[in-house]
């Protein structure tokens, strides 16, 4: 028996899109003999498809592409996930579903059982998780249809759940399992879902054929990655990652289990790819086409410039410099350099005569009162002002270039550099800039060596340096990581060693700042705590030593 993965990047609701897609792997695998195809979890809608599924006219549509997908489903099967309406009144009104298609008609269905409810996943919101597990028979072959998630309690060891969906239905001798899922990239995942495959073929001794889906979905980055493993416990074959593609394998050669292909995956490699298909993505599903972004001759707008100008092209991507009086030469310089190197637009608009005008016209209302942050925010709201008025008058959309250190303790200005329509560096700490800019420059100097060995500054008052407000960014980040990924509350933070007064001033800066954050720009996704949908706090909340 040959069976097919076909990782693919879907579009949320694009349901000719999706099935137009799927419709042509079909037509390839049937050339090459494949016996069955397998797409990922709900892949007639796209993951996730979030408050879509509560129309009804949306799960009509999910249901016309299954039925357009199994008319193709001749001299071939097609594996594919889909929501289906729940029959009963008790209970939610969907399940989430693995299809099975053969001989143009829909020959078995098989729920989801386990519903992941934490970080940025909410199925129980819309689904009724599964109670019955049976196989379907297909060409003399036993086939176990699981969902995502239904591989992940492997005997009942993941304490969020009290069933193993896999093991209801051993009882019936399945040959394989099949696996659609939509299992979304952090840089700290990458062996674990080989691990969950392993540990799997380890428990029943039957081959796993595990497709994903590839891709971004807003801050949602889909890496594709799919698995093969055989039930000797060896990974047989890894799909690419962040690449859409199909592969073919023998059933006979999967079992013998005579190969063994995983992918090497360093880490700050995966978080560039990645971060640069969030951007592509976020374009083009929007159909849109350049970007804005201000270039201030720091680290991190030059990161940002690099990662746009890899996702959209140098010609789609133009740079604003915006010095004041406090900017200094090399700034500009930098910023200039930069954007030679990339190809890309760039203008300078000095904002020195705007900031002296609102100083003016303030004046005799701040009267007496010393120069302070209020200075230092209208300089970032000035440029706000003015790369949103490029972003209009241009149709250009503003890429926000703020770090995750910055945006955990507030170290920006709402309506000013906060500004944008996606925060492309937002679940990126400012060490791992550093790391990233290290590996763009890995062949040639892109870059400029300046930017990342200036100490860093936001530059609104002469001399000033990020040092002088935060903790150095090594210690800092450490600190936010064990926070916020780790959810390390504050007596266990000073347990691992952080200082006592650190920790109450990092976390008194994270949490006051959570109105900041509600505001701000969608974040890419690549750790496995993000700010966005993934971190829900309350903003009037006091949560300190």
């Amino acid at each position: 028996m040959q069976i097919a993965l076909y990782q693919f990047n879907a579009h949320i609701g694009n349901f000719e899109g999706n099935t137009r897609k799927m419709l042509a792997a079909i037509e390839e695998a049937k050339a090459i003999g494949a016996d069955i195809i397998c797409f990922p979890e709900l892949a007639t809608c796209g993951y996730p498809a979030s408050d879509f599924l509560e129309f009804d006219d949306f799960i009509l549509r999910c249901e016309n592409a299954i039925m357009e997908l199994a008319r193709a489903a001749q001299g071939i099967a097609v594996a594919v996930g889909s929501p289906t309406r729940n029959p009963r009144l008790e209970g939610k009104d969907l399940y989430n579903s693995c299809y099975f298609l053969a001989d143009g008609v829909v020959r078995h269905i098989q729920h989801k059982a386990l519903l992941p409810t934490y970080d940025i996943f909410d199925e129980y919101r819309y689904f009724e998780p599964a109670t019955e597990f049976n196989v379907v028979e297909y060409r003399g072959k036993k086939i176990a249809l699981s969902v995502c998630e239904d591989i992940w309690n492997v005997g009942n060891e993941n304490p969020l759940y009290t069933i193993c969906p896999l093991d209801e239905v051993m009882g019936q001798k399945p040959d394989f399992i099949i696996n659609v899922s939509a299992s979304p990239f952090n840089y700290l995942h990458r062996d674990e879902r080989i691990n969950v495959c392993k540990a799997n073929v380890e428990r029943y001794h039957i081959p796993l054929f595990y497709v994903n889906h590839v891709g971004a979905q807003t801050q949602l980055i889909f890496d594709g990655g799919s698995v093969v493993t055989s039930p000797n416990g060896r990974i047989y074959d890894e799909l690419p990652w962040f690449e859409e593609g199909m592969r073919m394998y023998s059933l006979e050669d999967v079992m013998k289990g005579e190969r063994e292909c995983v992918q090497e995956k360093e880490p700050i490699k995966l978080i560039h790819d990645a971060l640069v298909l969030g951007i592509r993505d976020y374009f083009q599903k929007l159909g849109l086409k350049k970007a804005i972004l201000g270039l201030s001759g720091g680290i991190d707008s030059a990161l940002t410039a690099v990662l746009s100008t890899k996702a959209l092209g140098a010609e789609n991507v133009r740079g604003i410099l915006m010095p004041s009086q406090f900017s200094s030469e090399h700034s500009v310089d930098d910023a200039i350099d930069l954007a030679r190197n990339l190809g890309m637009e760039y203008d300078i608009v000095p904002i020195s005569p705007m900031y002296d005008s609102f100083l003016q016209e303030l004046k005799p209302h701040f009267s007496g009162k010393p120069f302070d942050v209020t200075e230092e925010n209208l300089q970032a709201r000035i440029r706000g002002t003015l790369l949103m008025a490029f972003s209009n008058k241009f149709g250009h959309i503003l890429l926000n270039t703020s770090n995750k250190s910055e945006m955990a303790v507030g170290y920006g200005t709402l309506y000013g550099d906060m500004c944008g329509g996606l925060a492309v560096l937002g679940d990126v700490y400012k060490t791992q800039v550093y790391e990233l800019s290290a590996f763009v420059n890995r062949n040639n100097i892109v870059i400029p060596e300046n930017t990342i060995v200036k100490p860093p500054s936001a530059e609104l008052r002469p001399g000033q340096k990020d040092a002088d407000s935060l903790p150095e960014y090594d210690l800092l980040d450490k600190a936010l990581f064990a926070y916020i990924e780790q959810r390390k509350g504050p007596g266990e933070l000073i347990k691992m060693g952080f200082d006592e007064a650190l920790v109450k001033r990092i976390l008194r800066l994270v949490n006051m700042n959570e109105f900041k954050r509600h505001q701000a720009a969608p974040v890419l996704r690549i750790s496995p705590k993000a700010f966005g949908p993934g971190r829900r706090m309350p903003i009037v909340a006091k949560y300190l030593l």
